[in-house]
């Protein structure tokens, strides 16, 4: 898969020991929107996806994470690769930790619209919801809107792979 860019923070050091999350995201594009989760809590878009649990290939998290996080079922033969954005930085959650997090990105169609989430404590705490937006709407909130303390790596990630999208006019 191409890699579309790499975020380092480089606010590490390279002795500390290092924890890699890979994760895959959906793309789900319609009418010239975008598929996106929405934080009410921290008022930010993000693809809907997630960490790979152990014994999971990329196909089977995707479907498993959309699912939980949107409620759309996956149609498997429209999935195609689209990039992968490589996350380098101190870990926020351990001291002396380097966070690794490689996301796999995939453009995929759905066979219906949106049925019942299956959130997570932290997700529904979050208030993620479905929505469908223009990509530079989700930029202009990702990027002008105040998130509170949340990740703003993550968030930025986020709009960088839109900005993406719609440089290669798939949006």
């Amino acid at each position: 898969m191409r890699r579309l860019f790499i975020m380092d923070q480089k606010d590490y050091d390279n002795s500390w020991n290092r924890y890699k999350r890979p994760s895959v995201r959906g793309i789900i594009i319609k009418n010239n929107k975008v598929a996106m989760v929405y934080s009410r809590k921290f008022d930010y878009y993000k693809f809907p996806g997630g960490g790979i649990e152990n014994g999971e290939d990329h196909i089977t998290t995707l479907k498993r994470e959309l699912t939980e996080e949107t409620g759309l079922t996956i149609s498997e033969n429209t999935i195609t690769q689209y990039g992968s954005a490589l996350r380098i930085q101190k870990s926020r959650f351990v001291e002396n930790e380097i966070f690794e997090q490689e996301n796999f990105y995939y453009l995929c169609g759905t066979f219906s619209d949106a049925g019942k989430q299956a959130l997570d404590e932290y997700e529904a705490d979050e208030g993620f919801e479905l929505q469908f937006v223009e990509p530079e709407y989700a930029i202009s909130v990702n990027r002008t809107h105040d998130h509170s303390d949340y990740d703003a790596h993550l968030i930025e990630r986020e709009s960088r792979v839109l900005e993406s999208l719609v440089k290669d006019r798939l949006l």
